[in-house]
């Protein structure tokens, strides 16, 4: 059975497992994720994560369909059993398509809620995150924080949580969180929070997996101390960590259908990394994406691990994930592995 966990500050009590959907609308055919959101729903997974700029890679003709699908099944549930997230486009990754650019500013934000609320069906979203800062952060494969690169024009951070509270005030929202974020981001919105009687953020959605740790530096004590959860995303590195391309690098998959796609995955160190945690769980008798899975649920301060799949067979060995236990050995060997490669695609 899949466990449930009570976001920090709210009344969501969400699965360990969260179903991720950037891949509806691209990869999977509208039969086909309903197909997996009944089969989540059958397995004991009340959580579904989506976002106004999906399927990815993001393009024009397909802006808003995975909204969309999940919306087209939405309204055949009972809506209070369901907990559903988004998410609103940031700054600077193009997309000139959403409202001619998007940005954080209060007028784009709920625009964007607005829209999403209607291609979701529903007249709520449980969590709605701001899926990347407006300002300039190293994020998406990027190393290091660079001064130089700051944006100008730049809506400040009370002005995305008053936009916000808007939402929430009006019931178009209960809860709010952020995405791919620092320890400083993470403590600016609860401090303006908390100075104007403004929402908190609860959740943080950062990439974290066995190659890529940069959340255990720094956000993890942030989080902590400030009650903050992390939903942790890209769990098996595009699918690097299910071995399938030490197996076959023609496997048919992102990092292969898709060009310059996953460049936080073509780091050098990456390969030898991931070849040795594949090593590591066929010696334990476990598969190597059960060991991935199962490792970020050991993780005491992950809520809810969004997994992804393009079909049922592998959406059905992610779910086993939930049932499965590291042995105490087994998470010392993977901790080694680390020590030796510490997050080579960080």
């Amino acid at each position: 059975m899949i466990a449930t966990r009570t976001l920090p500050g709210t009344e969501l009590s969400v699965s360990s497992l969260c179903l991720g959907t950037m891949t509806f609308g691209e990869q999977n055919t509208e039969a086909e994720a309903h197909a997996q959101l009944n089969r989540a729903m059958e397995c004991g997974i009340n959580f579904i994560d989506t976002a106004e700029m999906y399927p990815v890679p993001a393009k024009a003709s397909s802006q808003g369909l995975t909204e969309l699908y999940v919306g087209s099944w939405l309204k055949q549930q009972a809506r209070d059993k369901i907990i559903l997230a988004s998410k609103v486009a940031g700054p600077n990754r193009g997309m000139e398509w959403i409202r001619g650019g998007p940005q954080l500013n209060r007028a784009q934000i709920i625009a964007a809620c607005d829209a999403s609320l209607q291609r979701l069906n529903t007249d709520y979203i449980d969590l709605y995150q701001l899926h990347w800062p407006a300002r300039h952060v190293p994020m998406f494969g990027q190393t290091y924080y660079e001064p130089s690169q700051e944006y100008s024009n730049t809506p400040t951070i009370f002005e995305q949580l008053s936009a916000l509270n808007e939402l929430v005030q009006q019931g178009k929202v209960r809860y709010i969180g952020v995405s791919n974020e620092t320890p400083w981001g993470v403590s600016a919105f609860i401090k303006l929070a908390e100075q104007h009687n403004l929402p908190r953020i609860c959740t943080i959605q950062n990439v974290y997996n066995l190659i890529n740790r940069n959340y255990d530096h720094g956000l993890s004590e942030t989080c902590h101390r400030e009650h903050v959860s992390l939903l942790a995303y890209s769990p098996l590195a595009f699918g690097l960590l299910s071995g399938k391309y030490l197996d076959n690098p023609a496997a048919d998959g992102r990092m292969n259908r898709f060009a310059n796609f996953g460049q936080r995955y073509l780091k050098p160190q990456v390969t030898p990394a991931v070849a040795a945690f594949c090593e590591l769980a066929k010696r334990h008798n476990i598969s190597p994406t059960q060991m991935a899975l199962a490792w970020l649920q050991s993780r005491w301060y992950i809520a809810s691990t969004i997994i992804g799949a393009t079909n049922l067979q592998q959406l059905n060995e992610n779910i086993a994930s939930s049932s499965t236990t590291l042995s105490q050995d087994l998470l010392n060997e993977i901790e080694a592995i680390h020590r030796i490669s510490p997050s080579p695609a960080q």
